[in-house]
């Protein structure tokens, strides 16, 4: 089985501060979790500053509503698209980079979308409704511009490797490098049907959550979806997906993707081809161990890998065993009673360890499975009561039952420096560098947790990009588990989030002293250094019409 990894956090690399310019920048051990009541935590809450999280890290014109909510980002991106003569504006920066990821944007953009269809009532009573609607749409408007015609689509926009020499704001990130777009087509030669697939998938449910309140979106969407579909299937070829490999390289292939859009698509037309497709792909999918029969079981779903999310849905629309036996052995294994070819372990306070990068996000992609299982029709009775107990301690765990919580804003436990460009609000393109604590807080933001099976393995600390960075996939599972555990138990009132916040008061530093001196000629000189620092952070921005004013006593010189 793969490892997956962000292989590209290793190469984040620091500029340096030009003097005067203005860059701104048991394997199964007994669980013994000691954590309060489930009534203690306040899901509501976290889903709240879940979807909060997702505007935050939106790219293009901002709209009103983006605004309301947030002081400290602004437009940016502004011209994505123009190197190919189009508008590929919009979408959302992957996590704490600047660059838009096309594949694990649309796998965070379709949990998000299933989460609603699964759980309406707990996002209209929770009052969220209408941000998780703007998320949504704000994803899928953006692959509706990435895909312009019915061969082509643009499934990246920034170069992976400038983008992470450069730790400085969204909103600058144009004055330091070009933006190139990147696509794939419907041939073999230059296919990337992993992200068409995906792509197809989000949009099919996106098609399904607008299909009420806004039926010519929910077309639009449709429509799109259905093209990318043909796309993956005439290329049936990852070759042309190249720009984002070593970054997000589709390890499990496309066949996951295949099967995952095929299914929405039959549930979004009712066109019982699209299933049968689904069902043909499924044949494809990798087994647990070599040689053997299992369907693998152990690798969660993620933002490479959705063959389980695949399963869900055919063991829903076909009722049959082989698709439930999948789903309920990833149950037993990550609570700790069936071994796989992966080792998952439980950490004392609870976690279901899987991989040192971004160990509660896999965590919590695991507990939306869990979320969608106990609903489908022929669900047992054992799978339920664990896939219950198995949510309720890994989002525990998550807020914080082991006495770390892993949401940044959500209470005085949570981690204050994420590995994240906006957040920090550097000035001289250094992570390392001043200030030493984020100026911003990157409210709902699900970090990576901690890097070993032990509870107190997580540091804090900025640069540690393993544990400590966000992304957008990172957080879509967590947002379903908690939408589902917040209607399991009754509701409650839920104070909508803001990430409006007071500046630090230091936006524009002058910085003066007495450079050098001449006492001993009879012409004296004084010569003055003066250096003035952009810090602008609410929200960043070029300026380039600053006045330095120097005042002089003369009465001396007068009196001479």
């Amino acid at each position: 089985m793969h490892k997956e990894t962000k292989s590209f956090c290793k190469k984040v690399l620091v500029g340096s501060l030009s003097a005067v310019l203005l860059a701104t920048c048991c394997r199964f051990p007994s669980v013994t979790v000691t954590a309060d009541a489930a009534g203690n935590y306040n899901y509501g809450d976290a889903l709240a500053k879940s979807l909060l999280f997702y505007q935050l890290q939106e790219s293009g014109k901002l709209s009103e509503e983006t605004l309301s909510r947030t002081n400290w980002r602004a437009d940016s991106g502004l011209n994505d698209g123009a190197d190919n003569g189009l508008d590929l504006t919009g979408g959302w920066y992957d996590a704490g980079d600047n660059v838009k990821f096309n594949l694990p944007m649309s796998y965070s953009s379709m949990v998000l979308g299933w989460s609603y269809l699964n759980n309406p009532d707990a996002y209209s009573q929770s009052g969220q409704a209408k941000w998780m609607l703007h998320d949504i749409k704000w994803a899928n408007d953006y692959f509706v511009k990435c895909n312009p015609d019915s061969s082509t689509y643009y499934y990246q926009v920034g170069d992976g490797g400038k983008d992470h020499g450069f730790w400085g704001a969204p909103e600058l990130v144009e004055l330091k490098m070009d933006r190139p777009s990147f696509k794939v087509d419907d041939t073999s030669a230059g296919g990337g049907s992993c992200v068409t697939g995906e792509a197809a998938a989000s949009l099919a449910v996106a098609s399904l959550v607008f299909k009420d309140s806004d039926p010519s979106l929910s077309a639009l969407y449709l429509e799109h979806a259905k093209t990318l579909y043909g796309m993956a299937e005439r290329a049936k070829s990852d070759s042309g997906y190249k720009a984002a490999n070593g970054f997000y390289t589709s390890y499990s292939g496309f066949y996951d993707e295949l099967s995952l859009a095929g299914c929405w698509l039959y549930k979004a037309t009712g066109d019982e081809s699209y299933l049968e497709k689904a069902e043909q792909y499924s044949a494809y999918f990798g087994k647990e161990f070599q040689g053997g029969d299992e369907v693998a079981f152990s690798w969660t779903m993620s933002w490479d890998d959705t063959h389980l999310g695949a399963c869900l849905l055919l063991a829903e629309l076909t009722g049959k065993d082989e698709y439930y036996d999948v789903i309920e052995n990833s149950i037993d294994c990550w609570n700790g009673k069936k071994e796989g070819s992966n080792s998952i372990t439980i950490t004392p306070g609870g976690l279901s360890f899987l991989s040192e990068w971004g160990s509660v996000r896999y965590a919590c992609n695991q507990a939306f499975i869990d979320t969608i299982y106990v609903g489908l029709d022929n669900a047992d009775a054992a799978h339920i009561a664990d896939a219950n107990a198995y949510i309720e301690r890994t989002i525990n765990y998550t807020l914080g039952s082991s006495g770390q919580n892993f949401m940044v804003g959500y209470n005085e436990n949570s981690p204050k420096n994420p590995h994240h460009r906006a957040a920090h609000g550097c000035w001289s393109n250094n992570l390392n560098a001043a200030p030493e604590n984020s100026r911003h807080t990157l409210v709902g933001a699900i970090v990576g947790g901690p890097g070993a099976p032990s509870d107190s393995s997580y540091k804090d600390v900025r640069s540690d990009y393993q544990a400590n960075e966000v992304a957008c996939d990172y957080n879509a599972g967590f947002t379903g588990a908690c939408a589902y555990l917040y209607e399991k138990n009754g509701y409650g009132a839920v104070q909508t989030p803001s990430a409006i916040e007071e500046t630090d008061g230091k936006e524009f530093v002058l910085t003066a002293g007495i450079n050098c001196e001449d006492k001993n000629n009879a012409i004296n000189f004084v010569e003055i250094k003066t250096v003035m620092e952009n810090h602008t952070a609410w929200p960043a921005r070029l300026t380039d019409n600053l006045t330095l004013r120097m005042f002089f006593d003369l009465s001396d010189v007068i009196a001479q």
